[in-house]
């Protein structure tokens, strides 16, 4: 009989061989085996070698000059950068004293009037509190410069986003060249790109609609192309078969199925619009931001918080606003918007007629003095001297110690060669090898900069923030998934935490914890927390529920359910979670140099207080670079997260 002889076969091999990540993990050991002892021997060292360097201050500085020599006579300011600096300047003018002239009621009627018209009567008596309680702060001067400045930002990034929006989700092509685009323009912190804004507008409303715009543009383009990707097949066919233009297609199919996603491009524009009020404020914007900001500059926390709560109230009002907008279920159909414009310009008339346009002076209420109280209060008896676990000065200093400067010596002291190597290794585990190839060209563009030390040790401080972030935030948001009672308790602090502006933050962490790279650490955490709470107790509730009661059938206890069925399954929401999360440290960070966090936060703030676009420019664009290494290693591809989920 003849002996049969069986293939071997992919299932025959030791389980750690049919890993593909061992084995995308030897092929770079192999890589390192051939190239480090190269590498090492041209160029020794753990810093980035000197002669794979560019020095791009000269022509930064050259840049700077003929910018500044010709921006009042060269043709390209005066008849295009010019006009559009006017342009903005008379719309937020325009917008602002269209506010003044509705005086507070108006205002506050026209609010509640669209609240009610797109939500009910619950939002729109919100609302209204939420305007009143702005001028009762004594903000509502700065709230109204701050609102005409966030209307036009607002309605020019909906403009390019939809514009940008459009040409990605129709045209695949685009889709590709724009896709880099909107991935620098969304990892990039805004701090880092106001000095280019202010070198070509100056300090002013200019420099700072725009630079809000650039911001906030981003977000609107990617959910239009999301959503006009994602429209029902079925009905396009049906809409192509009865005769439909290109162009009827895309204003009766495409764009209506998109409904939902361009009003949560409109949300999401909104929220980042806000958050960047106060950054503005550092170039001229005015209005609350500039408030915080001076707030800031002497250590106010009253004064931060009395400026900073409208912003917390705008942007929840707009949030639930347009979060309602975009569900279209609590719709109320009995106001019409010209029955809305009508009351709302007779409450104004009526205002002007009894001289009632201005906030009443008395009907303001101090909160600055009571919270400065409380603040010394919580300086002098937890900033040192409690018993057995110490102050927060005495935690701040063990972080550092103990912390922060272990992991930037650590990264500090590997080899340039080996921290390509464990980019390349952590990106291509997580995603494809192009995923890899950008995030360790991103990393070597920082070496190439010459900025490859105070990189290090920015990406230090974010390590150390993620790590405290992911820690706390995971376990709020697991606590937050098992429990409604826990959501709904943490709904309105994450609220405020979200919407709260990133420079609020540094204040109360600088009087409690003094300045240094800690403060700048706990304001990211504080930042980010939300955002990764918020998404992993969502990612956690999504799991299916026949996996859950299949774990219960068997008897698993409720920790079995959640670290074997729960987790896993919730795998994609668990990684946007840690890539929001960094991302969001990251900008904070960057902030962070302000109050002595030092490195390319730092160079940055240094860059624009001084005008040095070389410092300033070159700093940002390694922030670009940290960012976009950060988002690919721990943002998965669509096939990688598709398999994970």
């Amino acid at each position: 009989m003849a002996t049969l002889t069986v293939p071997t076969s992919r299932a025959d091999k030791p389980r750690v061989l049919r890993s593909r990540a061992v084995g995308k993990l030897l092929l770079l050991a192999l890589v390192a085996a051939v190239l480090a002892p190269w590498a090492a021997t041209h160029w020794p060292g753990a810093s980035w070698p000197h002669a794979l360097t560019v020095d791009l201050s000269k022509p930064l500085a050259g840049a700077s000059d003929w910018v500044i020599d010709n921006r009042d006579s060269h043709p390209l300011f005066l008849y295009f950068f010019g006009y559009v600096s006017n342009a903005v300047v008379l719309s937020v003018r325009a917008v602002y004293l269209t506010l003044l002239a509705a005086g507070w009621a108006g205002v506050t009627v026209l609010g509640a009037l669209v609240a009610w018209r797109v939500a009910g009567v619950r939002l729109a008596a919100g609302t209204a509190a939420a305007i009143l309680a702005c001028g009762a702060l004594g903000m509502w001067i700065p709230t109204m410069q701050t609102l005409a400045l966030m209307v036009v930002a607002v309605l020019v990034s909906v403009a390019v986003g939809v514009l940008l929006g459009l040409a990605a989700g129709l045209s695949d092509r685009l889709d590709r060249a724009l896709r880099p685009v909107l991935d620098t323009m969304q990892v990039l912190p805004a701090f880092a790109y106001l000095l280019p804004v202010v070198l070509v507008f100056g300090i002013g409303v200019p420099a700072a609609v725009l630079a809000t715009v650039v911001y906030a543009a981003p977000p609107m383009a990617r959910l239009t192309a999301l959503g006009l990707r994602g429209a029902d097949p079925e009905v396009l066919e049906a809409v192509e078969s009865l005769g439909a233009t290109r162009r009827q297609r895309l204003l009766t199919a495409r764009i209506p199925l998109a409904r939902k996603e361009l009003l949560l491009g409109l949300n999401q524009t909104i929220m980042m619009a806000l958050g960047m009020a106060v950054i503005a404020s550092v170039i001229g914007a005015g209005g609350l931001g500039d408030r915080v900001y001076q707030a800031l500059a002497s250590v106010d926390v009253g004064a931060a918080l009395a400026a900073g709560i409208p912003i917390v109230l705008l942007a929840v009002v707009l949030d639930r606003v347009t979060a309602a907008a975009g569900d279209g279920h609590t719709r109320s159909r009995t106001i019409g918007w010209p029955y809305a414009l009508a009351v709302t310009v007779a409450v104004a008339l009526a205002a002007r007629l009894l001289g009632a346009l201005d906030w009443p002076a008395g009907a303001t209420l101090d909160i600055a003095g009571p919270v400065n109280t409380a603040k010394d209060w919580m300086v002098d008896h937890l900033y040192s001297g409690v018993p057995v676990v110490g102050g927060t000065a005495e935690w701040a200093a063990h972080f550092t110690t103990w912390v922060l400067d272990p992991v930037r010596s650590g990264l500090q002291w590997l080899p340039w060669w080996s921290v390509l190597l464990i980019v390349a290794a952590l990106a291509w585990l997580i995603g494809t090898w192009r995923t890899a190839l950008t995030a360790v060209l991103a990393m070597a563009a920082i070496g190439v900069l010459g900025v490859w030390e105070p990189s290090l040790d920015t990406l230090s401080q974010v390590l150390a923030a993620v790590a405290v972030t992911l820690v706390l935030g995971f376990a709020t948001g697991i606590a937050a998934a098992r429990s409604d009672r826990v959501e709904r308790a943490l709904r309105p602090v994450l609220d405020v935490f979200q919407t709260m502006p990133q420079f609020v933050y540094l204040i109360p962490v600088v009087a409690l914890f003094g300045v240094g790279r800690a403060p700048a650490v706990a304001a990211a955490v504080v930042y980010a927390l939300p955002a990764v709470v918020r998404i992993t107790a969502q990612g956690l509730r999504q799991v299916d529920q026949a996996a859950l009661e299949s774990a219960r059938s068997l008897g698993a206890t409720g920790r079995q359910q959640l670290w074997q069925v729960q987790l896993p399954l919730a795998r994609r929401s668990l990684l946007l979670a840690v890539n929001q999360g960094v991302v969001l440290v990251l900008a904070v960070v960057i902030i962070g140099g302000l109050v002595g966090g030092g490195a390319l936060g730092y160079d940055v703030a240094f860059g624009l207080a001084q005008g040095d676009l070389a410092t300033g420019l070159v700093a940002g664009a390694a922030i670009v670079c940290l960012g976009l290494m950060l988002d690919r290693v721990t943002q998965p591809t669509g096939r990688r997260a598709k398999k994970g989920a």
